[in-house]
């Protein structure tokens, strides 16, 4: 499997992805919960436990002050789920590392199983295969079956196949297998 280039990966690893802040704390199992937040952040949710009104308001104005300064220097990064579906979009076709960037997130069932786009570029091989780069600048490489007949502006639907594997349909038509290509 091809692996994402460390370019790729860096801005994807030096930030931490909250989703507990702009999605409910509710789940179905509460070990989804992530155990180690950041400590910006748990300063700001243990303002609540503070009796006195005015102890609590200058907990809260001090908490957060920290956490906005931390979201502004790129220490912290806040993100809702749908801002972590449109990453894994993103990130499709790639083997990751499990670093649990998407934090409760992670293993919600929420997986991307398939995408789809426009091509906006074919280019073929020395072998006779094709490589498509789609609309959001992801490229992939066709790695077996006979000519695709792919052009630019056709519609494309990936999916992921058995023992990681990935199977494209280029303008609904049959499946070929595809790999992804790091940029």
């Amino acid at each position: 499997m091809l692996r994402p280039t460390p370019s790729l990966l860096a801005p994807i690893a030096t930030a931490l992805v909250l989703a507990l802040a702009a999605a409910p704390l509710a789940s179905k199992e509460t070990s989804a919960i992530p155990k180690d937040l950041p400590p910006v952040f748990e300063a700001v949710v243990n303002c609540r436990t503070l009796t006195s009104d005015s102890e609590r308001l200058a907990c809260y104005d001090r908490s957060v002050a920290a956490l906005a300064a931390a979201r502004d220097k790129a220490d912290i990064v806040v993100a809702d789920r749908a801002t972590i579906r449109e990453t894994k979009k993103g990130l499709f076709g790639f083997t990751l590392p499990k670093l649990k960037l998407f934090g409760a997130a992670e293993n919600d069932g929420d997986d991307v199983k398939e995408i789809e786009s426009t091509i906006t570029a074919v280019r073929r091989t020395a072998d006779g295969l094709a490589i498509f780069t789609l609309a959001d600048g992801a490229r992939w490489k066709q790695t077996d079956g006979g000519a695709t007949f792919a052009k630019p502006g056709i519609g494309i639907r990936i999916k992921r196949g058995t023992l990681g594997s990935y199977l494209a349909s280029i303008d609904k038509g049959a499946f070929i297998r595809v790999v992804r290509l790091a940029q």
